[in-house]
């Protein structure tokens, strides 16, 4: 057994991607050492607990995924799609947890923290999704075609649908729904079919606004990106602090462990500083030199990602790793914007820094299912036909 271990353990350290396992554990400890600074003002260490704790187990599970064959897996593709289904449903059960009015996350009494499902379900949607690509082209079907737009349109609309009607997450709905049209229009998409979609959301959302149907609270979160001195002590507040604390910092910042609004606990300071808003603490006590840091590690990282994707040795495999890199280009996109103030706080956490350790343990294992495609790059066997009855 232990040789095996060693063999197995040989073969990763060989062919696996220390590289972009190398710039994930750098974001993860950087992100651990904000945290650190958001909630030592609550004289707790249970925070940096939980994401050490999280980071060497995400690291365990990099390695399990990077062993992982998906051709091999997503032969039984069926159970993928059953596990996506069913994992949502979950929350409609006592182990889900209502948190800021969205059912989102669920509580195992066996497990310390939280888990959130949309977290795991990007993964295996992006599996499934990519799987069904492969098979339409493998199947010489005409990807600009309507039938092959709306299978795949549908896919995705029912997991979105399913997803909000039972968690009420506008949030991870977008990120589900931006995964999509990446893998989309990397596979062949015609534009007419984008252009419709985007036309018809724009006008979807024109009208639920016009006929006041969209829920006030959400209503409001889009009134205060357009007029920052609309309700500042209640919709906008969140953002309101965050754009003061990164505008404080300056270029260096008023230093680690000592930012005005991070280091305090005033319940008029910054909220949120350890989970949504831990970019704005970066800016407060590190200043532009210490976001352009975080900025460059995740670029870095999304770059690693998409030249695993160039060098795949099956599309499948290259549009796996495309709908990775579009979940930390959305997520990054929303949550930065969303700390400075222009983009509406919908909930999107900052990938490798944000505390959570569900949203950790995801991401290493979707880094690890990259670095799996790394490993398998230069093989030149068939890929195995995907979604095959």
């Amino acid at each position: 057994m232990i040789e095996r271990l060693k063999g197995i353990l040989a073969d990763f350290f060989q062919q696996a991607d220390l590289v972009l396992m190398g710039l994930c554990c750098s974001a993860s400890l950087y992100g651990i050492l904000l945290i650190f600074s958001a909630t030592r003002y609550k004289d707790s260490e249970r925070y940096v607990v939980v994401q050490t704790a999280a980071l060497f187990l995400g690291l365990m599970v990099y390695i399990a995924f990077s062993m992982v064959d998906l051709e091999m897996l997503m032969k039984r593709w069926k159970l993928v799609a059953v596990f996506n289904v069913g994992f949502i449903l979950l929350l409609l059960t006592p182990f889900g947890v209502e948190r800021g009015g969205n059912r989102a996350w669920l509580q195992f009494p066996f497990l310390p923290v939280t888990i959130g499902p949309a977290e795991v379900v990007k993964i295996s949607f992006t599996l499934l999704l990519g799987w069904q690509l492969a098979w339409l082209q493998e199947e010489k079907r005409d990807l600009k075609s309507f039938f092959s737009a709306a299978s795949v349109g549908l896919h995705t609309l029912g997991i979105c649908g399913l997803y909000f009607v039972v968690s009420g997450d506008m949030g991870n709905v977008l990120v589900f729904f931006f995964i999509f049209l990446c893998m989309a229009f990397v596979a062949g998409f015609a534009l007419r079919w984008f252009v419709l979609v985007l036309c018809g959301g724009a006008a979807a959302v024109a009208a639920v606004w016009a006929l006041d149907l969209m829920p006030n609270y959400m209503r409001q979160r889009f009134l205060v990106i357009f007029d920052h001195s609309y309700d500042p002590l209640g919709a906008g507040w969140q953002q309101s602090r965050s754009l003061l604390a990164i505008g404080s910092g300056g270029v260096t910042g008023q230093g680690l462990l000592n930012g005005t609004q991070s280091q305090s606990a005033s319940g008029q300071s910054l909220p949120e500083r350890w989970t949504d808003l831990v970019f704005s603490v970066c800016g407060e006590e590190l200043g532009m030199i210490g976001c352009l840091l975080v900025i460059a590690l995740l670029l870095a990282i999304i770059f690693r990602v998409l030249i695993v994707a160039k060098k795949a040795r099956s599309p499948f495999e290259c549009y796996v790793c495309v709908g990775m890199a579009a979940m930390l280009i959305f997520q990054t996109i929303i949550n930065i914007g969303m700390c400075l103030f222009v983009m509406p706080t919908i909930g999107i956490t900052l990938p490798f820094f944000s505390y959570g350790g569900s949203s950790v343990l995801t991401l290493y294992m979707a880094m690890g299912v990259v670095s799996g495609i790394k490993k398998r790059s230069p093989a030149a066997r068939r890929p195995g036909k995907p979604l095959r009855q």
